[in-house]
């Protein structure tokens, strides 16, 4: 038998045809034997061969027997929470979170024009968890302003749960949500951490027309569609404004803490990255009633919002128009009725942690035709 031959043999023949060779060449090593000597040759070779065997299935049976028992090891370790497994449950949730302090010297005609103020806006805590490859929960838990007193009498502040929700895989392309979520609309709502955007404070038209940071409870789908379109659509909790707050929308954010739901909201998003450094997108929402039925004098609410978001290199350039449509004539007799606003942002990063930026921004939330002088 060749050594070639002996290679693309399996484990076990490669034991058997050893020990053919073995007794071979220790028999034929003198004269070539008789008829009678080569049948006892051969029986003693067959009584070899099948001690052998018996050798080989004892050694397979003690092999299943520790991976059998290793398994058994391996599911008790899982049921109570211990060795590999509870790593995995570690290493399969996240904890995050980022502070801001801000600080305005800025001067102007007076009011909220004129600042000179220290804050520690907010401080921000993450919490996830990846279940399995399908399912997974994230949550925000933000306290804004330095904090609160029970009495409310001395810190500014507020205690808020952003973001609560449970998402899970439809399938490769597309996922649902529920529970408490930031809303698909604009540049920044969904991602407004400090390092995300220029200056101290968010720009004003995404905080005074859209306005960030705006969260709901609800439902959504989302997912994409093919050649670098994706979309978003979802039912929520709707603003609650009304003639006291100007129908103004930042003032209608109920922050699912007792929302009123007699009446929902409808938001869509249709989004294109199909091009490397490319963003172009668009959000709708619709409400039958802004005001929660609290008031006759108002009706129906429509959001249109369009935005892009260019970067190539250390260039960048953001623009959006936001615009609210509001039925009814109380809206309508103070100008309400129409509430809009749109930027535009050049920028040029020096490094990776430096850039210079420009914004041109124009708002209004009496932009309709009001009745009075």
């Amino acid at each position: 038998m060749s050594s070639a031959s002996v290679r693309r043999l399996p484990g076990r023949t490669l034991v058997l045809a050893a020990a053919m060779a073995a007794l071979s060449a220790n028999t034929f090593a003198t004269e070539p034997p008789s008829a009678e000597e080569m049948w006892r040759i051969i029986q003693a070779q067959q009584k070899q061969i099948e001690e052998l065997k018996g050798q080989l299935s004892k050694t397979d049976q003690k092999v299943e027997a520790t991976g059998e028992a290793l398994e058994q090891v391996s599911t008790a370790s899982a049921s109570s929470g211990q060795g590999s497994t509870s790593a995995s449950w570690a290493e399969r949730t996240q904890i995050g979170g980022y502070g801001e302090m801000h600080y305005n010297n800025l001067e102007g005609s007076g009011g909220a024009s004129d600042k000179d103020e220290i804050d520690f806006h907010r401080f921000v805590l993450y919490l996830g968890h990846q279940f399995n490859d399908n399912i997974r929960f994230f949550s925000e838990f933000e306290i804004e302003h330095g904090g609160v007193e029970s009495d409310g009498s001395t810190l500014d502040g507020e205690v808020e749960i952003e973001q609560a929700y449970v998402e899970f895989d439809i399938n490769d392309q597309h996922r649902a949500k529920a529970g408490v979520f930031l809303l698909p609309i604009g540049i920044i709502n969904e991602t407004h951490e400090p390092n995300t955007f220029y200056g101290v404070e968010r720009n004003q038209v995404e905080s005074k027309i859209i306005p960030a940071t705006w969260w709901a409870g609800g439902a959504a789908v989302g997912g994409e569609i093919g050649s670098g379109f994706s979309y978003d659509l979802a039912l929520h909790e709707g603003l609650n404004t009304d003639s006291a707050a100007s129908y103004k929308p930042r003032d209608g954010r109920q922050k699912t803490s007792e929302a009123t739901a007699k009446d929902f909201a409808y938001t869509a998003r249709l989004k294109w990255t199909g091009m490397p450094g490319v963003e172009v997108g668009g959000s709708f929402q619709y409400q039958t009633d802004m005001t929660q039925s609290n008031d006759p004098t108002a009706g129906s609410a429509n959001l249109y919002e369009l935005h892009t978001v260019l970067s190539k290199g250390p260039l960048g350039l953001r623009a959006l128009y936001a615009m609210w449509d509001l039925e009814g004539s109380g809206p309508a007799s103070i100008g309400a009725d129409e509430q809009l606003g749109w930027y535009i942002e050049p920028s040029y990063k020096l490094n990776e942690k430096w850039g210079v930026f420009a914004r041109y921004s124009l708002w209004d939330n009496r932009a309709g035709d009001s009745t009075d002088s």
